[in-house]
């Protein structure tokens, strides 16, 4: 097949088929759609049948689809039902979770600045992933599903401001600096959609939902594309700046009437998970090279240390989280959903080979680890949370919008 015709082509069908065999399979057991994206992807990439070769073009769209996933991550954040004890345990945990990550990273690197990336990859929950899953679940608006929520905050927005302080290329103390001043300007953003109604602007987006103008989901990439822009112009992680977009949206849009907001957010899930998310999961398994890691022993050894490592340094910590009452299946539950990572795990991993500073074998095997972590964890956490004291019952979630099944 022309290499230029294949993704085209290709990428499309595999998220069509990764949805219609989470559906078949999830009438037995509720496998996350990303498991069957990412493994379509490896297995029709370079490692297996070499049907999709990696391109640029397709590494462009999939950074948008990262880029869109922490925007969800952060639009979706209930901030007022986590803040208090959840928000409060969930970052002790990560701190623990740091301290513990880059000591062990520290041992198993052959130099401290690798293990450092090993660290911070270490304390990472992929919330962006498991939003999903805990909304088909109807576990969102349940104390565990704030517990996770929380803890998947902390998870990726505790990463990014360490990537930024200490993985950024410059000194810690400048870091700091630049970090502060993207906080004032994004605090800054936040306060101005909070204040007031901004009742021309919900016109405009009343006037626009069922016309070709989609002011809201064309405000909405604007926002985007501005905050990773000015992320990117400060030698920031991008995905902080798509994680504050999220933020910002959510408050300018929670002064929309209730059917508004509830379309607005059914568009946005549209162009996130139905377009550009699986772009990023499908080009996830496709770049992974399964070579370097069958042919490095080291790497092999490594990839099941690394998805242990998950559990004790991210999983255990962020079991602090656990609501009041939980049961043992629930804090194990909320151990696993909390070491599920993967896209702060790639963007690390990226950061350290760009920069030299971590072998090829290393970041393969983290980057596979963190593949089994969303293979595995959330399946098994699941099974677990189903079978805990309410019988894995869940009240009617009344803020929870139908979808087309």
């Amino acid at each position: 097949m022309d290499p230029s015709v294949g993704p085209i082509v290709l990428v499309p069908l595999l998220a069509v088929v990764a949805s219609l065999f989470s559906d078949w399979v999830g009438r037995v057991a509720k496998v996350p759609l990303v498991v069957f994206e990412i493994l379509l992807g490896l297995i029709l990439g370079p490692s297996v049948l070499g049907w999709i070769p990696k391109s640029d073009a397709l590494d462009f769209i999939a950074n948008f689809g990262l880029a869109f996933l922490f925007f969800m991550a952060g639009n979706e954040i209930d901030f007022a039902a986590i803040k208090g004890r959840p928000l409060r345990r969930a970052a002790l945990g990560w701190v623990v979770s740091l301290v513990l990550g880059v000591l062990i990273g520290v041992v198993l690197a052959p130099d401290p600045i690798a293990g450092v990336y090993i660290g911070i990859a270490l304390t990472s929950t992929a919330l962006g992933t498991l939003m999903p899953v805990l909304r088909d679940a109807g576990e969102m608006h349940t104390p565990f599903g704030r517990a996770v929520t929380a803890v998947g905050a902390v998870g990726e927005f505790g990463p990014l401001l360490a990537i930024s302080l200490f993985l950024s290329g410059r000194k810690p103390l400048s870091a700091a600096i630049v970090l502060i001043g993207f906080a004032v300007i994004a605090g800054f953003a936040v306060w101005l959609a909070s204040r007031g109604t901004h009742e021309r602007f919900h016109r405009l987006v009343r006037a626009t939902l069922h016309t070709s103008g989609q002011f809201a989901v064309r405000f909405v990439v604007l926002v985007i594309a501005a905050l990773v822009g000015l992320s990117v112009a400060l030698s920031l992680d991008m995905l902080l700046g798509a994680f504050a977009a999220g933020v910002i949206c959510r408050v300018l849009l929670a002064g929309a009437k209730k059917p508004d907001a509830e379309l607005i957010e059914t568009k946005l899930e549209a162009v996130a998970f139905g377009l550009l998310v699986p772009v990023f999961f499908i080009n996830t398994g496709i770049g992974f090279d399964l070579s370097a890691l069958i042919g490095d022993s080291t790497a092999l050894l490594l990839l099941p240390i690394f998805l242990v490592l998950f559990l004790i340094v991210r999983g255990l910590p962020g079991s602090f989280a656990a609501p009041p009452g939980s049961t043992f299946r629930d804090r194990a539950s909320l151990t696993l959903l909390s070491a599920t990572g993967l896209p702060i795990i790639v963007a690390v991993t990226n950061i350290g080979l760009e920069d030299g500073d971590l072998a090829k074998g290393t970041a393969t095997a983290l980057v596979g680890a963190g593949m089994l972590s969303v293979l595995l964890f959330p399946l098994l956490a699941l099974t677990m949370r189903r079978r805990s004291s309410d019988g894995g019952l869940r009240p009617p979630d009344p803020e929870r919008v139908p979808t087309m099944g």
